[in-house]
């Protein structure tokens, strides 16, 4: 990417701190590195509320919100993970990252795309999340996890000829880990995408009986999630540090053998009460291939 950069005087660019886990939508914070390209400003912050859309499992879309920059607002039209080099100081932004996270002198960061060639005055700006937008989001990805879990349970029951080696957090069977080709979350629904292939067959998965039940099954899904919802308890995320490449962990109690807790960068509800209803479908593209579909009645009261 051709840019030109304006990196303020002495600031020393880190990887970013981010607290969209902790629910916070709005906060200031220092300036690290302004890029221009194509008539867009990249802006790094040293900390910020946004939830990036992830170059490698692009599941979650990006936040949306905005800055103040000098007391001007400024709409973020995007929000990219980026990567900066340390030995040049060069950002690499979304698909142009080289490198794997925490490879030694990389630093990756958040990148708040601007409209417009903009150079702020002060290094100090305000970042200011959409907390409605990002709110129905997390409904959504929490949704997606619950219903994933509550598939996989079903199929336990009686879909596996033999044993599997992945199992789920409850200790199911990972249907979900085994045929899951993409996933996708929007507001308040979460559409997975499962491939049946001759790889899942030979490992244990009755697909063509799975096809043929398959209304039977989205009915027995559907049961789980009622019986998960009426438990109305607390979400957690578990986080290994505050950097953007940090571990996070989904968790949640379930009622099931085990407590459930999932690897996921996204963000999160924090109460199953936060879904007053959810409701899945599943739906046969060919023999071969389905698609789960999750769609949340969210109570943001």
């Amino acid at each position: 990417m051709n840019t030109t950069s304006t990196t303020p005087a002495s600031i020393q660019v880190t990887p970013t701190t981010v607290t969209f886990c902790q629910q916070i939508w709005q906060l200031e914070s220092t300036i690290q590195l302004v890029k221009h390209s194509d008539e867009r400003t990249y802006l790094v912050t040293e900390t910020t509320p946004f939830h990036p859309v992830s170059h490698i499992w692009p599941d979650h879309p990006a936040d949306r919100g905005e800055v103040t920059i000098d007391g001007c607002f400024h709409e973020v039209v995007d929000c990219l993970v980026g990567a900066v080099e340390e030995a040049t100081g060069e950002l690499y932004v979304d698909k142009q990252i080289p490198v794997k996270r925490d490879t030694q002198g990389w630093m990756f960061v958040v990148v708040h795309v601007l409209d417009g060639l903009i150079t702020p005055q002060s290094n100090l700006v305000g970042l200011q999340v959409d907390k409605d937008y990002q709110q129905a989001l997390s409904r959504g990805h929490t949704a997606g996890h619950l219903a994933y879990l509550a598939l996989n349970k079903v199929l336990a029951q009686g879909y596996w000829r033999k044993d599997a080696d992945r199992k789920d957090p409850h200790g199911n069977f990972d249907f979900n880990s085994y045929a899951q080709e993409n996933s996708f979350v929007t507001e308040d629904r979460c559409v997975d995408h499962y491939r049946l292939g001759k790889t899942l067959r030979k490992r244990g998965l009755n697909s063509a009986q799975f096809i043929e039940d398959i209304a039977e099954v989205e009915q027995k899904v559907n049961a789980v999630l009622q019986v998960w919802l009426s438990r109305e308890v607390d979400i957690t995320m578990r986080l290994e540090g505050d950097k953007l490449t940090d571990s996070r962990y989904w968790g949640c109690d379930l009622g099931e053998d085990h407590y459930a807790e999932i690897p996921c960068g996204g963000t999160h509800i924090r109460n199953i009460k936060e879904i007053s209803g959810l409701s899945v479908s599943l739906r046969k593209l060919d023999e071969k291939n389905i698609e789960m579909h999750t769609v949340v009645n969210g109570n943001t009261q």
